[in-house]
């Protein structure tokens, strides 16, 4: 455990660790691997905090996902669908917003915090944190799970070990400076 300002680390994770391949499918998302990369970072973060799902009762934990792009490949998709006269599927429908991911960690851990989305115009994590203060300030959570994710352009640059471009994600468990 850690400190960091106000707020107390309580654990963290990244996605891809020594080991990683592609993150594990989320059903009912398709296409993309930025929702699994989400689930992915987030499950081994509350793992680490918790142990095992769901969270103890009555935690009052908030989700806040940082992305300045989003879910590059799910737009990009839909994007070329339209373009081309088609109808993108139905489940790009809820996929494509950043926040349903979130939303769907929350409910397989028993989250019961509120669940926001940042595109953040500076530095991703001191936007996130400073997020994550107002909230736990403002008495709305009393823990928050600050994930940061970016998607990797498709520019030929460096692959990951599942071969798809450099995506890579963070999670961190934040309390109160006070936290157990």
């Amino acid at each position: 455990m850690s400190a960091t300002g106000n707020l107390t680390v309580l654990a963290e994770a990244a996605w891809p660790e020594p080991g990683d391949g592609a993150p594990p499918p989320v059903p009912g998302y398709v296409h993309s691997r930025f929702p699994p990369l989400v689930a992915a970072v987030a499950e081994r973060c509350l793992t680490r905090a918790y142990g095992q799902r769901p969270a103890p009762d009555g935690e009052r934990t908030a989700i806040v996902l940082v992305s300045a792009a989003g879910d590059r490949a799910s737009a990009a998709h839909v994007r070329a669908t339209v373009a081309a006269g088609g109808r993108p599927g139905p489940l790009f429908f809820f996929q494509s917003v950043p926040n349903s991911v979130a939303g769907h960690v929350a409910a397989r851990w028993g989250l019961g915090g509120p669940v926001l989305c940042l595109a953040p115009v500076g530095d991703p994590r001191a936007e996130g944190t400073a997020e994550v203060e107002l909230l736990l300030h403002d008495g709305d959570a009393d823990r928050a799970l600050l994930v940061l994710i970016e998607q990797a352009s498709d520019d030929g640059g460096a692959r990951d070990a599942g071969g798809q471009p450099g995506t890579r994600a963070v999670a961190v468990l934040l309390g109160g400076g006070d936290a157990p």
